[in-house]
């Protein structure tokens, strides 16, 4: 099967259109039409509607998808890897990973990573996780760094950790700071969620829907903003709660406002600056204080 025409197929897909493909391929709209109708006679089947000015994939084209990007991907990965044999690196790593997840953790595994593989090209980029996703089905990466579980039968995944999700509020919401322990606490609250994303019963809008309904919350309404930071920046400014990473509000919960108390740590008595961050409204009573 003609690389090249694979290249068409996949370029197309993408760009929905046969214009498009032949600016990104650099070749004409006859080329590219060409390349396609050779490919479509060697698999026996229209891989494309053609509409006026777009072209839209059939249950033919949306099947073969995968299989012509995973191939272009092997491709890809197999010229890299005589690259680096004969430049004397012992290889390269593409990493995508959700921007948010580089104040965990992982940063510090990478970070010992490159200290063991000196002779490993480490590329890094950022995306959300639908996007992580995206680029790893592609092969524009080898691998994603995302939150929640990827659907697909083409796509390996593997759980790299777990962390906590926090409920926050604006520092002068009535419940911030305390321990909820009746969900009917919560009822007639706004809140600030992702929209869910389709195809991915793990989104963490789908994450927040479940759990609203779980609490019996499923009236709550919800205003849905695709961005991590106007979350927190909204819930700051007292528009709702918000459900969110741990590691993606650990600074402004290092500077919440507190009442004063005892870390079971270090046995210090202390009280946080005054904050207009957000705060956690705790499932759990702290028992430690920051500086620990």
């Amino acid at each position: 099967m003609d690389i090249d025409g694979l290249k068409t197929f996949v370029a197309i897909a993408e760009l929905g259109g046969f214009t498009r493909a032949g600016a990104r391929l650099r070749r004409s709209q006859p080329a590219i039409s060409r390349r396609l109708g050779l490919l479509e006679q060697e698999l026996g089947a229209p891989l494309f509607d053609r509409l006026r000015g777009r072209a839209r994939l059939t249950e033919a084209g949306r099947a073969f998808r995968p299989h012509a990007e995973a191939a272009l991907a092997a491709l890809k990965d197999g010229q890299e890897a005589v690259r680096d044999l004969q430049s004397g690196l012992s290889g390269s790593l593409s990493l995508a990973l959700v921007g948010t997840l580089a104040d965990t953790h992982i940063v510090d595994t990478l970070r010992r990573f490159r200290r063991r593989a000196r002779g490993v090209r480490l590329e890094l980029r950022t995306a959300s996780s639908a996007e992580v996703t995206d680029l790893v089905r592609r092969g524009e990466v080898m691998l994603g760094l995302r939150y929640f579980f990827a659907d697909g039968a083409d796509l390996v995944t593997h759980a790299a950790g777990a962390e906590a999700m926090l409920v926050v509020a604006a520092a002068g919401h009535a419940l911030a700071g305390r321990r909820v322990r009746n969900v009917k606490a919560l009822r007639g609250e706004r809140w600030i969620g992702f929209p869910p994303v389709r195809n991915e019963r793990d989104s963490s809008g789908h994450l927040l829907a479940r759990q609203l309904v779980r609490a019996g919350l499923d009236d709550a309404e919800v205003t849905l903003i695709d961005s991590l930071t106007a979350q927190k920046r909204l819930a700051q400014a007292g528009f709702g709660l918000a459900l969110v990473p741990e590691s993606s509000v650990r600074d402004e919960l290092r500077q919440v406002c507190s009442s004063r108390w005892t870390c079971r740590r270090c046995e210090r008595s202390t009280r946080s600056p005054p904050s207009t961050a957000a705060t956690a409204i705790s499932a759990r009573p702290r028992r430690h204080c920051w500086r620990c």
